[in-house]
């Protein structure tokens, strides 16, 4: 490849020192300033600018001054990293020449060692430093566990290995005191005077590889090594001599298995250890096992051709905003999606990833063309969490499609995301609420097939998915949820890939689900913060649909006005709410911004409401019988900060036959008040309402226990 281009070259420079400085932090003042994960990120990215930079060809950092230099007999280089498996299948089948046998052990996140060891003896130990050049620290390695002084057998050999701080000891000792245990690791085997956070003797050595010196430079006192021609040999063989050897597994082509499909398998094995496992690992290394092989393969300055480090799939990495689209959803919000260039993250390849709202991007200030920092965590959906300044062309080379292929976009004008004014969809002018955007339209299309996949996912109506909706709203069938209760066998038959068995089947899972209680029907609307529970407990208080009509028509009557109820309280105070809200509130769990949005919902779906009632069998909601306990018949308000979730405290108000309701009145029988009540105590100690704190609400508990158990 050619030299980077002009523009590119100061970068390149910048990100080559800031890598060399954090190797220099990290290998001599055991000083950990960003995650493997971004560390790795930039070296690869200086890759991808300009892949002959001498920096790439560094392992490591020079010892710092002062300190005893030791020259390593056989060079620690670092290892050729993947993270795909398409990166595991080019190394087995072209970096090795198609190897026909390999062996893997877990990688650990740890400080590596090298230890000389003559006639048998532990005679010096060094960090690896440079890789060619490390610093004495035999003293402190002399109290590891797992690396003994005196060998059974009486050879002269080099062992290398990984110094590591077992979990364990970590969590007991030192988990408020450091990040992490490679950071006690990689301090406490290099410290002078035991000054350290941790000691060495927290420590555990385990080895991964030998080498024997050979014969002219044996000492007088070695017995000859046995001839080994496979790593697999030799790792058991270190077990023989006193040390503790990574664990290892052996892998060939066996039956229908690949040899890929094995390596994969013990991939998948130690991602799933990996959180359970004594010590940190960070993934596998995977070496041809064959030492002949080894030795036709040779090295590059920087690593063996023979190894491969295989790394857990990082869950932060770094990409290039390209475009940002905009989508609709079921709740008429318009959401922000960013299109950026191709990134394998958290197991998966990346190439969207959501910004939210309109105010997320102000918030982060992002333009088009940024390079960004993403995060994806287990099955949570990908997202930006830092910009970090301008892209150039270089970022986006040597990025690929989930499909393999190569992702060959150029670099889009730097430029501020613009806001849609109208829906994307529909072409509905939006309006602003606040940091969102949202189309107002009942009608859009958009908003009609999320409302209407929400709507069979909540009734497990599973005939019916998304390519199916958008084929009815297409054709003009799906014009209101309401709709999919008209749809005929006719209309069905009409669509691509429908035929009379596929049609029976939606018909019979349509009728399935024209009966539901009020809570499922609140639910399955989905409605502005109303999932499942909040659905119950709303429809255990308010009883039936009609009621909930009801609430929707009196939602503005003022208190005071006809149906609006009195204008004040018993106290004189004037109520701020109509009538309707009040009646919302006082269900746990419903504050004054879920009640508006709910009413607010239901009258714009008021059409729909009326057609689903007409078409559907929505029951009333019957309420749950009271358990019968000390509360029986009262009702009881909860405020304050509380050392237990207020739930669980609500629970045991409902085990004792109460009621929890989110307002005080004089009607209320018990507040249970938590640190900093605010209002409701005052309120509650005006009526001359009984207050008790969580101490006390617990002993009125045991002692209703305590009577009935002696009844």
């Amino acid at each position: 490849m050619s030299d980077p281009a002009p523009a590119e070259s100061e970068v390149v420079e910048d990100l080559a020192n800031a890598i060399s400085d954090l190797s220099e932090a990290y290998f001599n003042r055991a000083e950990h300033a960003v995650s493997d994960a971004e560390f790795d990120a930039m070296v690869e990215r200086l890759r991808r600018l300009d892949p002959d930079h001498p920096q790439l060809q560094r392992v490591g950092s020079d010892p710092a001054p002062g300190t005893m230099k030791v020259e390593h007999r056989f060079p620690l280089q670092s290892l050729d990293k993947a993270t795909t498996v398409k990166e595991i299948e080019h190394f087995l089948t072209t970096t090795t020449r198609g190897t026909a046998r390999c062996i893997s052990q877990p990688k650990f996140d740890g400080s590596s060692l090298s230890v000389e060891y003559r006639g048998g003896v532990l005679t010096q130990a060094a960090t690896r430093g440079s890789g060619t050049r490390g610093e004495d620290v035999t003293a402190n390695a002399r109290k590891l566990g797992g690396l003994p002084h005196r060998l059974t057998e009486p050879v002269d050999l080099v062992v290398r290995g990984e110094v590591i701080m077992p979990l364990s000891i970590f969590r007991e000792k030192y988990a408020d005191r450091s990040p992490n245990p490679r950071n006690l690791a990689a301090g406490a085997i290099r410290q002078q005077h035991g000054d350290g956070i941790a000691q060495p003797d927290d420590l555990v050595f385990h080895t991964f590889d030998a080498s024997f010196f050979p014969n002219d430079e044996r000492s007088v006192n070695s017995a000859t090594p046995p001839s080994f021609s496979h790593d697999s040999e030799i790792i058991p063989w270190l077990g023989t001599l006193g040390f503790s050897p990574a664990p290892w597994k052996v892998h060939e082509m066996a039956g229908d298995t690949s040899l890929l499909e094995s390596i994969v398998d013990a991939t998948m094995v130690w991602t799933e250890k990996r959180d359970d496992y004594a010590f940190e690992i960070d993934g596998l290394v995977i070496k041809v096992d064959a030492f002949d092989e080894r030795v036709v393969l040779g090295s590059t300055a920087h690593h063996p051709r023979w190894a491969l480090a295989w790394k857990f799939p990082p869950e932060e990495a770094e990409t290039v905003v390209m475009e940002v689209i905009w989508r609709t959803g079921r709740t008429g919000a318009i959401t922000p999606v960013a299109l950026v260039a191709p990134q394998f993250v958290g197991g998966v390849t990346v190439e969207r990833v959501t910004l939210h709202n309109a105010g997320e991007i102000e918030r982060l200030d992002l333009m088009i063309s940024d390079r960004v920092k993403l995060v994806r965590r287990g099955d949570v959906i990908p997202k930006v969490t830092e910009v970090l300044g301008a892209a150039i062309e270089g970022d986006l080379r040597e990025r690929f499609h989930a499909d393999g292929t190569e992702f060959e976009a150029e670099l889009p004008l730097r430029q501020r995301p613009e806001r849609p004014e109208c829906c994307p969809e529909c072409g509905h002018s939006v309006i602003t609420d606040g940091a969102f955007i949202r189309c107002p339209s009942l009608s859009c299309t958009a908003r009609i097939a999320r409302a209407a996949q929400y709507w069979c996912k909540a009734l497990d109506i599973d005939g019916i998915g998304e390519k199916l909706i958008q084929q009815l709203i297409t054709a003009g069938y799906l014009t209101s949820l309401d709709d999919m209760y008209r749809l005929t066998a006719e209309q069905l038959m009409m669509l691509e890939r429908m035929g009379e068995t596929s049609t029976r089947n939606v018909l019979l899972e349509i009728d399935g689900s024209r009966s539901m209680t009020l809570a499922t029907f609140l639910h399955a609307l989905g409605l502005p913060k109303i999932g499942p529970e909040l659905a119950e407990a709303i429809a255990n208080e308010v009883g039936s649909l009609q009621a909930i009509r009801d609430l929707v028509r009196l939602r503005e009557v003022k208190p005071g006005e006809e149906e609006g109820g009195p204008s004040e309280d018993e106290n004189g105070r004037p109520y701020k709410h109509p009538l309707a809200i009040r009646t919302l509130l006082a269900i746990e769990g419903v504050g004054e911004t879920v009640a508006i949005l709910l009413l607010k919902g239901l009258a714009e779906r008021s059409e729909l409401v009326k057609n689903l009632d007409e078409l559907l069998d929505i029951k009333d909601q019957i309420p749950v019988k009271t358990a019968d306990g000390m509360l029986s018949g009262q009702t009881v308000c909860i405020t304050g900060t509380l050392s237990r979730p207020r739930s669980e405290i609500a629970e045991r108000v409902k085990q004792s036959g109460g009621k929890v309701v989110g307002s005080v009145s004089k009607k209320l029988g018990l507040l249970i008040v938590g640190d900093n009540p605010g209002s409701k105590l005052t309120k509650a100690t005006d009526f001359g309402i009984r207050v008790v704190n969580e101490e006390e609400f617990r002993a009125m508990l045991e002692s209703d226990s305590n009577e009935h158990t002696s009844v």
